[in-house]
């Protein structure tokens, strides 16, 4: 948890602009996410297509094959072990059984990958979905979507079995049916988006989220107390005492950039439970 809150200490507050297709510096370049929607609000989707328009078989090759030994290092790893065997757990199996329901498969949707083809711990994020669809009859498609991506990179998620987004939905994708989401390392302001639209029991209880520990933002907020560092996790600290987190231990240092900081995320409400009324810690849902 030391290492997670001290990324999210150097976190600053991210401007209102839509997200801006740019090329990374870095292996998760900070991108320009749409504020929290006021109640009422409606926010047109963006269409979207990759920056560059051209790619080669020469590139889509190399790059498939980084990703290969990326699948397999992982795959072998002690830390995948452990994750599999945490994922196994009654207690976790139990709970990702209760999410699923009557369905049969839950679809994955993976919010800011980054780049896969400039940097490792996309690739291994990449690699760790690849794989828990493998190990997991229950897994079903997994979707795509990075403003930063490229042509070159659609084109191999194609080929290991991903879609890609056509849509950027700015994280505010309805859970309507069983959805697990794959936001390792995504802004602050993503996880609120895609809490707000789905504020609301029965859509609540059909999330699995995997992503940044909702318990270090708390810890964060409540050792700055700054308010707009509240307003831009309102829900996520609203959540808080309803969400059951797993976190994943990254005690590899080959994974700790990929991984570190993450938790599983299980939000178990009671059909009568009233959203609008939990504001007892000042942190206001309007």
């Amino acid at each position: 948890m030391a290492a997670s809150a001290k990324i999210l200490d150097a976190e600053k507050p991210v401007p209102t602009e839509d997200w801006t297709i740019v090329m990374p510096r870095r292996g998760k370049k900070t991108r320009n996410f749409n504020k929290i929607l006021i109640p009422g609000q409606q926010r047109e989707e963006k269409p979207w297509t990759p920056i560059d328009f051209e790619t080669d078989p020469l590139r889509e090759s190399k790059l498939m094959q980084k990703m290969q030994i990326c699948i397999q290092k992982l795959e072998n790893s002690e830390f995948f072990h452990s994750f599999l065997h945490q994922m196994q757990n009654p207690d976790m199996l139990a709970m990702f059984l209760n999410v699923l329901g009557p369905e049969t498969k839950m679809v994955m949707v993976m919010y800011g990958i980054g780049s896969i083809e400039s940097f490792e711990p996309p690739r291994l994020q990449l690699s760790l979905a690849v794989l828990m669809k493998r190990n997991f009859d229950w897994v079903g498609e997994i979707e795509v979507f990075d403003p930063i991506i490229s042509l070159t990179e659609c084109k191999v998620l194609t080929s290991l079995g991903c879609r890609v987004l056509s849509i950027n939905e700015q994280g505010r994708r309805e859970a309507l049916k069983p959805t697990l989401f794959f936001m390792p390392h995504c802004e602050a302001d993503l996880y609120d988006n895609l809490l707000q639209v789905n504020w609301g029991v029965d859509k609540l209880n059909r999330i699995v989220l995997f992503g940044n520990s909702f318990e270090a933002y708390e810890h964060h907020v409540s050792v700055f107390n700054n308010s707009d560092l509240v307003d831009s996790r309102k829900h996520i600290l609203a959540v808080r005492r309803f969400t059951k987190e797993f976190i994943v231990s990254t005690f590899s240092d080959d994974f700790f950039r990929a991984f570190h900081g993450s938790s599983w995320h299980f939000f178990g409400l009671n059909p009568e439970t009233d959203l609008q009324t939990l504001d007892d810690k000042n942190y206001i849902i309007a």
